[in-house]
């Protein structure tokens, strides 16, 4: 989700024991369990890689991410308390300390950290992991994009989703999470498939 592999990067059942220091058998049915997520595809019975991003395929994922977490930010803003208000404004600030050292990799992950600590009060299992097996499909590309584009296509609008959240304006965290998404990594997205070609493909094996 957050982007440590690549898309189209195979890796081994293995190569990834070796790295977690575990057996082969939890990361054999971790795998099995992203494989059906939809997070991996599989190239034979020892090597599994993330999907190679497309067009088409990605503007499904934009089209998922814009129908469930407008939903989601209004379903949770009732519940969105002073501390949880806090707390998205520190991620927020740390967001923008990864950015500033290239750290993209946290800065992913930050990322999602900051939507999920928004959707989650009063947010049901279902839409939750909805929006997680969304970004699964998402993080390794968006990771990608962003490290190749330079840093004035980086469009936050965090700030303006905790000004709607503070004002408790429904209809304008709306718009922010709908512009977060399209301006977001939407444009980045567009932009570097375009500047690359139909998919991503890499060849290195771990």
């Amino acid at each position: 989700m957050c982007g440590a592999v690549a898309p189209g990067l195979a890796i081994t059942i293995q190569g990834v024991a070796a790295d977690l220091g575990v057996s082969t058998m939890p990361v054999r049915e971790a795998l099995h369990r992203l494989v059906a997520e939809g997070a991996l595809e599989y190239l034979d019975n020892r090597r599994v890689r993330v999907p190679s991003m497309t067009p088409a395929k990605f503007e499904e994922i934009i089209a998922a991410r814009m129908a469930l977490e407008p939903l989601a930010a209004e379903r949770a803003l009732p519940h969105i308390d002073d501390d949880r208000l806090e707390q998205l404004e520190r991620i927020d600030i740390d967001i923008g300390d990864a950015y500033a050292a290239d750290d993209l990799l946290r800065s992913t992950e930050l990322n999602f950290v900051f939507h999920r600590t928004m959707y989650e009060p009063n947010a049901g299992t279902v839409l939750l992991d909805l929006m997680e097996s969304v970004w699964l499909r998402l993080g390794p590309f968006m990771r990608l994009a962003t490290a190749n584009l330079e840093e004035s296509y980086r469009i936050d609008r965090h700030a303006e989703a905790m000004d709607a959240i503070r004002s408790r304006d429904a209809g304008g965290l709306k718009a922010a999470i709908a512009a977060d998404i399209q301006d977001g990594i939407g444009h980045l997205g567009r932009h570097f498939l375009s500047d690359t070609g139909s998919s991503l493909k890499i060849s290195t094996t771990r």
